[in-house]
């Protein structure tokens, strides 16, 4: 059944809540109590509106809202469908959770340039559901764009010589792939005279050559592929660790690799369409390069003693895990990929959380040395072993459940290689996560008496996306209907249906 088009103003609200929230941020910069209220207020805002698009979603209705027309047959516009919906929730309601985490980071670390930050912060925001619902290509790019310039003063927040570099290779990956990104817009309206998303697809064999419609997905690929941490073009991700971790937090879970791997669904699933992308091979292409992602970024987290540094291979390979599903093309495939993009966000927050928690209350950075660490902080480090078992693929958790789907699907695919591969990386997902847990709870470190756990203004935020974790792995539709929508996306691309 085709969703109902519905005019309605929230997609639009919902971006403007944290967006009228940037100049009271900047305005009450000398008062940080009221400063730090706008934030959560606009968070708070946010996520209500996003979520009050549920019902309607799940109704078969689409919330639209036309902004304006650019040209004849090009027109700026926000249109929520079941998997923008998703991104949206997702980043919405991780954004109360990280409001209230970094105010308790910043204060406890003694950040200078508080301001800036929280500004910034609400600008990534409203870019990442501008992402979300936007309508059509074009629309796509402009808040993809504003995404880059949102993060790059928090990457660079520090302002440290390693907090330049990280912004530079941040800047020297994401401009480029802009650049490209833009150049396939311009290549897809001027052969097939379209940019509206369609689920399937729009692009057919008789728009273009072969050549040039294999070109053109290149052109996509590196244009998204860059913020999904495709490996080669992933290298930006660790050098911005650099930055404080309420934005490594927006980095990996909430908004710019979501946004990354959100375009990667969107491109293969609206543009190309699964026919297309069969009959060129570009299934295969890109289902390899994720396999070859997925594989290399977990030995490279294998080597890495700083904890943040781990984290963003891990986030390398978890990302390619989606791009896997998007590539593969059927109906488990994708439900698999849409409810990683989700599930895998809660995990991954969780972890930057613990991470950051640590450091506030220990300047402790990596994995050598925390050893004790649990004794003293066993609400953080039991949330960490929820994120870690989570990623490994443990049943009872999140990450199961849409892993579970991935490796279906690559059996629908009769992809066993690719099936190997997958379980291959579970495996050393647990080989780089479940040793820093046992070193926390099982070993014991050298001073170890001399600190206990950080403010709860960032424990109590680290406990909820853990829990989290849990209730939707025990059961996925709760609450946001997160199966619902992964099912309903990957039924409308792909034409099947789950039996």
């Amino acid at each position: 059944m085709e969703p109902i088009v519905e005019p309605s103003l929230r997609p639009l609200i919902a971006i403007l809540a944290s967006l009228v929230a940037v100049p009271l941020i900047v305005a009450s910069g000398r008062r940080p109590n009221l400063r730090d209220t706008w934030s959560v207020l606009a968070a708070l805002v946010k996520a209500g509106v996003v979520l009050s698009m549920l019902p309607d979603v799940l109704a078969g209705r689409m919330p639209t809202c036309r902004l304006w027309d650019v040209s004849p047959g090009i027109a700026l516009e926000l249109r929520v469908d079941a998997l923008g919906l998703v991104f949206a929730i997702v980043s919405s309601v991780l954004w109360v959770l990280t409001s209230f985490y970094a105010i308790g980071y910043v204060r406890g670390a003694g950040e200078k340039k508080q301001t800036r930050f929280f500004a910034s912060f609400a600008l990534s925001l409203s870019s990442a559901v501008g992402i979300a619902f936007a309508g059509n290509l074009l629309t796509f790019l402009i808040f993809f764009e504003m995404l880059t310039v949102a993060t790059y003063p928090l990457v660079l927040h520090k302002e440290t010589d390693a907090a330049r570099r990280g912004a530079r290779t941040y800047l020297a990956y994401t401009l480029p792939a802009g650049i490209a990104l833009l150049i396939a817009i311009a290549i897809t309206w001027s052969i097939a005279g379209s940019l509206e998303f369609v689920p399937g697809g729009f692009l057919d064999r008789t728009t273009a050559s072969p050549a040039l419609l294999s070109t053109l997905f290149v052109l996509f690929v590196v244009g998204v592929g860059v913020k999904a941490g495709l490996i080669p073009m992933h290298a930006w991700l660790p050098a911005a660790m650099v930055a404080p971790t309420p934005v490594s937090a927006l980095l990996h879970a909430v908004a710019v690799v979501k946004a990354g791997v959100f375009g990667v669904l969107r491109v293969t699933g609206f543009v190309f369409g699964p026919k297309l992308m069969h009959e060129l091979s570009l299934d295969a292409c890109l289902a390899w390069l994720a396999g070859a992602t997925v594989v290399l970024a977990s030995l490279l987290g294998l080597s890495q003693d700083n904890l943040k540094r781990r984290l963003a291979y891990s986030t390398v390979g978890h990302l390619a895990y989606i791009v896997l599903g998007a590539a593969l093309v059927n109906v488990w495939s994708w439900t698999g990929a849409i409810l990683h993009l989700a599930f895998h966000a809660t995990m991954k927050i969780t972890l930057f959380f613990c991470a950051g928690a640590i450091y506030v209350r220990t300047h402790k950075e990596n994995v050598s040395e925390l050893a004790g660490i649990g004794r003293r902080m066993p609400f953080t480090m039991a949330a960490f072993a929820i994120g870690s078992l989570g990623l490994a693929g443990v049943p009872g958790i999140n990450g199961f459940v849409s892993k579970l789907g991935l490796l279906t699907g690559t059996v629908q695919a009769d992809q066993l290689a690719l099936l190997a591969l997958l379980l291959l990386s579970g495996v050393l997902n647990a080989a780089y996560f479940f040793p820093i847990v046992h070193t926390a709870f099982f070993r014991r470190g050298d001073g170890e008496t001399g600190f206990a756990e950080a403010s709860p203004w960032m424990v109590v935020p680290l406990v909820v996306t853990a829990l989290f974790s849990v209730v939707l792995g025990l059961a996925p539709d709760l609450g946001v209907h997160a199966w619902d929508l992964a099912v309903a996306t990957a039924s409308q691309v792909t034409g099947g249906a789950l039996p």
